[in-house]
């Protein structure tokens, strides 16, 4: 039976590390139009090891559990968050304008369709949140649960797996104050779900709604404007 302690916290550490570094490699020594693609699949095979690994020895009691409020927090906060991003771009004085997606003879790219439309919306959300979420945050709160009791143990899970997130978020490229501003408060509403409710799904589902309003966005921009 795995432990989710230290020894996992450094393989997925080391894992994501990895990936990066990959990642970073392919990024800026490849002159390809699949070299971001590439570097995406890196990183998200970093993240899937550790997770693959962890969850095929043992599992946390009730993590993968679903109940259907899990899908209101979804639906909900992931909206919450979308448009506390548009508030936050807009407090310049101008709403900001909206995304878009580089189009081909009119038409959207292949890899604009797998990278910035599909994987965003059906990959990523559930990648990010068994690693960040899962993998992390549980191994960082059983660890410190028991020298500094469960609260001081969920404030520090929290803000230890929200601050590799963003850190491997600004990592892969430039990132606006706001951004980070976004990325911060996701991650720690994403963390608080499973942290109080103990289950995994209400944080993949506000990150899919989240990637998924932009994702909807960037199309109304693409084509409307």
């Amino acid at each position: 039976m795995l432990r989710w302690r230290e020894g996992l916290l450094a393989v997925a550490l080391i894992s994501l590390g990895l990936g990066v570094v990959a990642a970073t490699v392919v990024s800026q020594f490849w002159l390809s139009p699949w070299a971001a693609a590439s570097a995406t699949i890196l990183i998200g095979i970093g993240m899937l090891v550790p997770v693959v690994w962890a969850f095929s020895r043992s599992r946390p009691v009730g993590l993968l559990r679903f109940r259907a409020i899990d899908l209101l927090y979804g639906l909900v906060l992931g909206a919450l968050l979308r448009t506390t991003q548009g508030w936050l771009q807009g407090m310049g004085g101008s709403p900001a304008p909206l995304p878009s997606f580089s189009r081909v003879d009119g038409a959207i790219s292949v890899t604009t369709v797998l990278g910035d439309i599909l994987a965003p919306v059906l990959v990523a959300p559930l990648l990010e949140e068994l690693f960040f979420r899962g993998v992390v945050l549980v191994a960082l709160y059983t660890v410190l649960r028991r020298p500094f009791g469960k609260v001081a143990a969920g404030v520090g899970a929290v803000a230890g797996s929200a601050a590799l997130f963003v850190v491997a978020h600004a990592m892969l490229g430039s990132t606006s104050v706001d951004g980070i501003v976004v990325l911060t408060l996701l991650a720690s509403v994403c963390g608080l779900l499973v942290i109080l409710t103990g289950r995994i799904w209400g944080a993949v589902l506000t990150h899919a709604v989240f990637n998924a309003t932009f994702v909807v966005l960037a199309l109304a921009g693409t084509f409307w404007n």
